[in-house]
């Protein structure tokens, strides 16, 4: 239900703008009681892949105040966006060599695509939101990467997608 809904919402049959690429992911937890579709666009923007669009589509049972839970996974999507396309620790002469942020990119709020969150209207116990939105960031940018390249990228970060 979730992966229809994420697919219609973002217009998946609809062919996309010449310098759009569109990749899909899915999660589901039964001990969270949650699944989760997420569809990414990216933008070619000269000779980079710009993230441009999230869209999101969540059942998590009975979301007793759905305004929170779209915050949070919206909140999730960012914080997957950060972790996809920055986080990498490197270590030299066996020390960490990021020691804060100033140090550590995060993802600014300029740099953060439109994101859509839909509900499904679940009825169930309600479920876990926490950080669902995060497990399907990497893999829904990665198939938008490779809808638009052919290549596939098997390594974080994506260093090929640029916020």
């Amino acid at each position: 239900m979730v992966l229809n809904l994420a697919a219609r919402k973002a217009g998946w049959k609809k062919k996309a703008p010449e310098n759009i690429s569109r990749g899909i992911a899915f999660f589901a937890s039964p001990r969270w009681k949650c699944r989760l579709a997420l569809v990414a666009e990216i933008e070619k923007r000269g000779n980079d892949y710009v993230p441009s669009r999230m869209v999101c589509a969540a059942d998590i049972g009975l979301a007793v105040n759905p305004a929170i839970v779209r915050d949070q996974l919206e909140g999730a999507i960012v914080f997957g966006l950060t972790a996809t396309l920055y986080g990498e620790i490197t270590v030299s002469d066996g020390a960490v060599q990021q020691s804060n942020f100033h140090d550590y990119p995060m993802l600014r709020m300029m740099q953060t695509p439109k994101i859509e969150t839909y509900l499904t209207e679940g009825d169930s116990q309600p479920g876990s939101v926490g950080e669902i939105g995060v497990p399907a960031v990497a893999p829904a940018l990665a198939n938008a990467f490779f809808a638009a390249t052919g290549e596939r990228i098997r390594q974080l970060p994506l260093r090929q997608i640029s916020a």
